[in-house]
């Protein structure tokens, strides 16, 4: 696996393994003694799709942690160029083409998103925030072809898996996302040109696209740069890393509140604890190694406290986990569970149990409320309801809220507004 000597390994490179983000290097060795003599810039992109990211991209945002803790200027690249277009990397169709109004909104969010991960206030390592648009809508077509499109060869570029996947499964493919990887190469060549970037990271579905790049500056500039890759995570279960039953985990509390969020973590199969607090907490390897015996219930709070305090901070952390001991409780209120607000009137008039979940959200099917019903699946105020026409009037409204609860994982906190 280690193509240098371990012991004298550069120590950025070294804690990149030991926490498992290596996949894949371009030139491992030279790469090492690069970072040990220097203190460089590195970037990866994000592509502007959704308003939010998901823990799908967590990896890459701690590759850019690491990289400032070693002392290097991570680069953040916001694709607005390249969102227009679509990378075809794991896409079996086309991607949905977005309005310039949606990309600048997401760009403008999965910044704020990013900066709550990163140092923003040491000047040597404050991250470079680039929106690839601003040199992609200056390209002229004819010139692109003549001084970047020389470089690529069809026959190369067929043998990338983000385009031969999708020949394979005969799944078309259009010329405008077979050009994806021409424009990310594209990127890297305009960011070492303007921001001396040596090094890009990202997730090992990009190896193509960032091995044409560090190509495309070779033959363009004859100058050395370094391709770097993380595995893609899957879940013990096998299933995708950030996605749900119930949707994408996202990084933004408008579309996941923290609560739901540090219950994500809390609920880590136990085969994937120890991995996660590599992955995705600042805690050491060695510390790690010392508790990873622990009581596995201690070590998944553990990661929810840690990964929340992340992103939401220490005071959401700790009140998503008293939260979680109160849901847990049989005798508990649920005053610290996260909440809904219904209108007065609603309650007056007085509404059925089903229609009440449905308002609720914890689950959207009428049909699968009657089984939960029938499997004794269901709780107000602790108590079984056992009955779909059971009528929800005030008088189930201890100051002001009832505590709604869906099995053991779903509670949620119901008031009057």
């Amino acid at each position: 696996m280690y193509n240098v000597n371990y012991t004298h390994m550069n120590k950025f490179l070294k804690e990149f393994k030991d926490r498992n983000f290596f996949y894949q290097c371009t030139d491992e060795n030279e790469l090492s003694d690069l970072l040990d003599k220097n203190r460089i810039r590195a970037y990866i992109g994000f592509d502007c799709t959704a308003e939010s990211l998901h823990v799908g991209s967590l990896l890459q945002i701690m590759c850019l942690r690491l990289l400032q803790k070693f002392g290097h200027q991570p680069i953040v690249l916001l694709g607005g160029g390249t969102t227009r277009i679509g990378d075809p990397s794991g896409k079996d169709k086309t991607r949905k083409i977005l309005s310039e109004k949606e990309i600048e909104k997401n760009s403008k969010n999965i910044k704020k998103i990013l900066i709550k991960f990163l140092d923003n206030k040491n000047k040597k390592l404050k991250p470079i925030f680039v929106d690839n648009y601003k040199w992609l809508k200056k390209l002229n077509y004819i010139s692109f072809l003549r001084d970047i499109g020389k470089h690529f060869t069809i026959n190369k570029m067929l043998t990338f898996d983000s385009v031969k996947t999708r020949l394979d499964r005969e799944q078309s493919l259009s010329y405008m996302e077979f050009n994806y990887m021409i424009l990310q190469a594209y990127d890297f060549l305009e960011l070492n040109k303007k921001e001396n970037c040596v090094l890009q990271i990202g997730g090992s579905d990009q190896w193509g696209n960032i091995v044409n790049g560090v190509d495309l500056i070779k033959r363009h500039s004859n100058k050395k740069v370094f391709g770097l890759t993380t595995p893609l995570i899957t879940l013990a279960s096998g299933s995708k890393m950030g996605k749900t039953t119930d949707g994408a985990v996202w990084l933004d509390k408008k579309f996941l509140s923290p609560y739901d969020y540090w219950q994500f973590w809390r609920n880590t199969d136990d085969r994937d604890v120890i991995r996660f607090l590599k992955y995705f907490t600042d805690m050491g390897i060695d510390e790690i190694k010392r508790i990873e015996n622990n009581n596995i219930n201690e070590l998944k709070i553990l990661l929810a406290n840690q990964t929340t305090s992340m992103l939401h901070g220490n005071d959401e952390a700790k009140k998503s986990e008293e939260a979680a001991r109160e849901a847990f409780s049989e005798n508990s209120s649920g005053s610290n569970l996260p909440s809904i607000k219904i209108n007065k009137s609603t309650i007056e008039k007085k509404i059925n149990i089903l229609d009440l979940i449905i308002i609720s959200k914890l689950e959207i099917s009428k049909s699968e409320i009657r089984r939960l019903i029938k499997g004794n699946a269901i709780k107000i105020n602790n108590e079984i309801v056992d009955n779909d026409k059971i009528i929800i009037g005030k008088e189930l409204f201890k100051d002001n809220y009832l505590k709604l609860s869906i099995g053991k994982k779903r509670h949620l906190k119901i008031e009057i507004n």
